[in-house]
This record gives C-alpha cells, structure tokens and sequence, in this order.
C-alpha cells in the first residue's frame, strides 16, 4: 500500500505544480500593456522611460510601445494617435502607460479618459495635471518636474554673483509647460530674474543665445530637441546642446544628463527611468486591483548632481571641494 500512497502523493503534487506554472504561465500571457510614447525611440528621454518601464513590466506583462513622433513630426501626432487606438482596441491591453504631454492630449484625453475601464497611467507630464482634468477615473501617474531650483542652488554655490538667468528652449507644448511651472515657482528659486526665449531652429537659437548672452548671467538649456538646421534637417538634442553652449560661453544649466554631457556647465539632474519605473508599477498595482483612488499623482524625487569638467576648465571656474566631491564628473562628449 505504501508504494501506492506515495505515487499517488506524487501525482498529486505534480498536479499542483503542473496547476501553479499554468496558472502563472496564464497570468503573465493576460499581462498586457500598451505604452503610448509621445516621441521617437531614439530620443534619449524616451529612451530612459523605457529602460524603466521594461525593469518593472519585463518579467511579467507583455509590452508593446506605440510612438507618437510628435517632436519630429507634431502635425502628424492626432493621426499616429488614432493609429495607437485602433491598436488598443485590437489588442485590448489590461492596462496603458502614456508618457509626456502630448500623448495625454492626443491620445488620452480623445479616446479614453473617462471612457473605457483600462487602468491609463501617465508620465513625464510637464503640465499642471489639471489642464488634462486629473486625476481622472480610471488615470493617475506620476508628473515630470525638473530640479531646475536645485540646480540653480547649485549653480549660485559655484557662481554666488550670478543675478539672472535666461531660458531656452524649442517651441514644443511640454517646454510652454514648463516655462508656465517656473513663472509659478520662481519665488522659491535662488535666482528671480529670467529672460525666455522659444525657438524652432538652430539659426534662431544661435541669434537668440547671443542676445540673451548680454541681458544673462547664466543660460538654462531647456528641451531643446527637434530643431531644424538651414537645410530643413532635424538636429538631436545634444548637437543643438553643443552648439548654444558654445555661443553662449558663459556658464549654462541642463536638467539631465546628456545636456551636460553635449556641452552644459552643470545640474542637479532627473532621470526618465524614474518616471518609467513608478508608472509601470502603479500600473501593475492596478492591473493586480488597487482603485485608481488609492494610486494618488505623484512627482519625481531623486535628482543627482553633475558637473562638466571640460566646461568648468574652459570658463575658468574653481568650484569648492565639496561640491565637486559630491558630484558626478562628466567630460564634454565629441560631436
């Protein structure tokens, strides 16, 4: 009998096992998720939420990414978002990741915001949420703020006489957003006096650098990604980065890291995989039964301090021990 007993024992423990892969095997195949990106894959941001995304989601959902292409080409945007719904509908993911600006407003806000029960949460909004009416009932997430006072705190620590600092930035809606976020904040910054200039090429951006280089102390070099050169080509992000930085040759700021690395003195940088990784596991909150209610919006928190040698060199600037210690130290990279 015992022999008996002890194959049946191990028949029914194998009928367990066999029950919880299945059942595991059947959970990670409806782990579904479509993330809406509001640019192009190889934008150094975008690139950062993805790395943060696929570190939460990799292992248990499947996830497919739908790109709007709206710093490329804006125009077209509201058609590649109509193209993203139609997947949606198709595919029908357990939940959705829409990040930056102009996927909620092409994209969430139009088809399903208040509309369907898919759990939607954004990302790198730069915005007020209340412009977009959340949270919503079935959006939260987690807004995008630049450390832009702690990296002027860190600038004045450098540079303590520097009064007046000018903005710029390419002519996109999230950059407007976040030029609305400094005006509202601007009484808790070190430095109060700002000068801002939007552009929409590198010809203007180079005339309004020099401009701003006699009304500034410091220049901020805010998302400057998307202009176009005097051959109607697009320029990245860093190659513009490069260029301003040089016209100015005073000191600038970046709030992340590939700006300081393309040429800006300094900042207290944000990361995109910060914002990938606290979207992707609110989601999966979700998708496992948490309320939306009980997923209130939140902000980016960590920020890391980074200085550029070849810059802080090339101006002459000998910041304290401490500050340099505490920081990550970067050389210019080659165009």
């Amino acid at each position: 009998m015992k022999p008996i007993r002890n194959l049946v024992s191990i028949l029914m423990s194998l009928s367990v096992l066999f029950c919880s892969t299945s059942l595991s095997a059947k959970t990670n195949d409806q782990c579904k998720v479509l993330a809406v990106m509001s640019y192009h894959a190889d934008y150094q941001w975008q690139k950062q939420v993805k790395e943060g995304i696929d570190e939460i989601l990799g292992n248990s959902c499947e996830v497919r990414y739908f790109d709007l292409d709206t710093k490329r080409n804006p125009t077209k945007g509201p058609l590649k978002a109509e193209k993203a719904y139609a997947l949606y509908q198709s595919w029908k993911p357990d939940g959705v990741i829409a990040a930056d600006d102009n996927a909620q407003s092409m994209f969430v806000l139009p088809y399903l915001k208040d509309k369907v029960s898919t759990p939607v949460i954004f990302c790198g909004v730069n915005a007020d949420p209340q412009k977009y009416g959340y949270p919503a009932t079935n959006v939260s997430g987690i807004l995008e703020r630049h450390h832009l006072r702690e990296s002027l705190v860190f600038l004045k620590q450098m540079l303590p006489t520097i009064k007046k600092i000018g903005v710029i930035a390419a002519d996109k809606p999230s950059n407007i957003a976040m030029i609305e976020t400094i005006k509202a904040e601007v009484h808790s910054y070190p430095v109060q006096s700002f000068e801002y200039r939007l552009v929409d090429s590198l010809a203007k951006a180079v005339a309004m650098t020099k401009e701003l280089r006699g009304l500034t102390d410091a220049l901020h070099i805010m998302g400057i990604e998307g202009l176009i050169n005097n051959k109607g080509e697009t320029m990245s992000a860093a190659y513009s980065v490069a260029v301003i930085a040089e016209t100015y040759d005073k000191p600038t700021i970046g709030v992340v890291r590939y700006e300081v690395e393309a040429g800006a003195l300094c900042a207290i940088t944000h990361r995109g995989q910060e914002q990938g990784e606290t979207a992707a596991q609110m989601l999966l909150d979700a998708i496992q039964g948490k309320q939306i209610s009980e997923l209130p919006i939140t902000r980016n928190k960590h920020g890391q301090s980074i200085i550029n040698v070849t810059v802080l060199k090339k101006l002459g600037i000998t910041p304290s021990s401490s500050l340099v210690k505490e920081a990550d130290l970067v050389e210019t990279l080659k165009k």
